[in-house]
């Protein structure tokens, strides 16, 4: 057998991941996995451990925990207590050492700010849950006022002038 026959072990290089299977003489190789990963990053999955939270927006370690005793920026919390921070952290900690220190607005003015942008946020998703819920209730009320016009008797009735003498009452009665 030659070195590099696919079924000799014991070549210069040693056997490649599949390769070399004895029996069938035929090189393998793996198959990438198809399964879509279990875990999705997003900018709120929280990954980053507080000294490197702290290279990223540019502070002391020390600042950042106390930030989170202010409530400025509250990280998420590992089972031993850790703080993990994410990429939204990350940007909030650089706004709040931007209005510190561009602005010159102190810590609980940062703070009232925060909360106040917070509630506008949730408010803008509260008017566009009302606005989806106002569209689909007008879209009902279409369905059901086109079904109403759908249901209207379109029977002909013949139109005979009113003569001018005439005191007679005249009924209407539909065919059935």
């Amino acid at each position: 057998m030659s070195p590099m026959n696919p079924i000799n072990h014991d070549g210069p290089i040693g056997p490649g991941i599949g390769e070399g299977l004895p029996g069938d003489g035929t090189r393998r190789t793996r198959r990438a996995p198809t399964a879509p990963p279990a875990y999705v990053l997003t900018e709120d999955t929280p990954v980053y451990v507080i000294s490197v939270a702290a290279e990223l927006s540019g502070l002391h370690p020390q600042t950042l925990r106390q930030y989170d005793r202010l409530g400025l920026v509250c990280p998420d919390r590992t089972a031993g207590r850790g703080r993990r921070y994410s990429a939204r952290d990350i940007q909030q900690l650089r706004e709040v050492q931007r209005l510190s220190q561009d602005e010159g607005i102190n810590l609980a003015g940062i703070k009232r700010i925060i909360e106040l942008e917070n509630q506008v946020t949730a408010l803008q998703s509260r008017i566009a849950e009302l606005v989806d819920s106002l569209d689909g209730a007008a879209a009902a009320l279409q369905q059901r006022e086109a079904a109403v016009h759908a249901s209207y008797r379109r029977d002909l009735v013949p139109y005979q002038p009113p003569t001018p003498h005439s005191s007679a009452l005249v009924v209407w009665r539909p065919k059935r």
